[in-house]
């Protein structure tokens, strides 16, 4: 082999190369746009809802829920996360995610000023799974009404459905990570 082919071989070589690093890098950065890339700081003793059964009247946690004075849809995003999070303990995935998802969703609710469900629009949905968007669309159905948002009147918020295969989930607001 002449030296001008060894030359060729290694350009291309070199080349190639660099063109794989800025596709996996394109989509390395695709994809921290669907998980969170902070740590969620474990609820405070104010925040944790009470134990079923604990008392007869709705715990000081749970009238929290019952309004919210966010200021913008970024922040009533984590009042509505607690409050589903509350609503639907048993399907929320306990500690960091596997590297694997089954689903990714992104949907958007719109709240009215009473804190009931007035729509739901998927910005991403999750076609490839049409179950995970039925229950996702019925677990949020099922626990409104919704903290009313004193401050905003009405509010569309937008949050991240990270979906195990295991049919538990978690919200990228109060994500615990993912491995």
């Amino acid at each position: 082999m002449s030296r001008t082919q060894s030359t060729d071989w290694n350009s291309l070589a070199r080349r190639w190369t660099a063109g794989l690093w800025g596709c996996t890098s394109a989509v390395l950065l695709w994809l921290g746009g669907c998980t969170s890339t902070h740590l969620q700081q474990p609820p405070s003793p104010a925040q944790t809802p009470a134990k079923p059964g604990a008392a007869s009247s709705p715990s000081a946690s749970t009238q929290a829920l019952q309004t919210s004075s966010a200021p913008n849809a970024k922040d009533y995003r984590k009042d509505a996360a607690k409050h589903l999070y509350l609503q639907q303990k048993d399907k929320v995935f306990k500690g960091r995610l596997p590297p694997m998802l089954y689903a990714i969703g992104v949907l958007n609710v719109d709240i009215d000023r009473q804190g009931q469900i007035q729509a739901l629009q998927w910005t991403r949905a999750p076609r490839h799974a049409p179950e995970v968007m039925a229950e996702i669309e019925r677990m949020v159905h099922a626990a409104a009404p919704f903290p009313a948002p004193m401050r905003l009147g009405k509010v569309t918020y937008t949050d991240v459905w990270l979906w195990d295969k295991s049919g538990r989930f978690q919200l990228d607001t109060l994500t615990e990570g993912q491995d």
